[in-house]
């Protein structure tokens, strides 16, 4: 039988941080299908209903909590898939380096829709 190999580590940060961001997303997620179909329904949404929404602090912290744990987890995800793959050495650091950007460029443009969707 073939040993399953994986780059996660029990004992590492990253394996408890992927676990604990999945389990915040599972929540988050089910509070945001439950608001925006259940609540109000998608023909509903507007502008400026989101607006609303964004300047309560609650919601707006909760979104771009959302926003990085979700960004972490991916991210964290691919990377550890292509190390899985045999991903190593220069490929590796600069496969990192990218996500790494990548990922803060994201969360960087995610909190600044956020900030102007508040009317902060």
């Amino acid at each position: 039988m073939a040993e399953r190999y994986s780059s996660f580590d029990p004992a590492s940060t990253r394996w408890l941080l992927q676990r604990v961001t999945a389990a915040f997303l599972v929540v988050v997620l089910a509070f945001h299908f439950f608001l925006l179909h259940f609540v109000h329904h998608a023909y509903e949404i507007e502008f400026a209903g989101t607006q609303a929404r964004m300047q309560n602090v609650g919601y707006f912290a909760t979104m771009v909590a959302f926003l990085v744990t979700g960004t972490f987890h991916g991210v964290n995800g691919v990377y550890n898939a292509l190390i899985n793959q045999g991903l190593d050495g220069t490929q590796k650091t600069v496969v990192k380096s990218v996500l790494v950007v990548a990922s803060l460029a994201l969360i960087a443009q995610g909190i600044r829709v956020a900030i102007t969707m508040a009317g902060f």
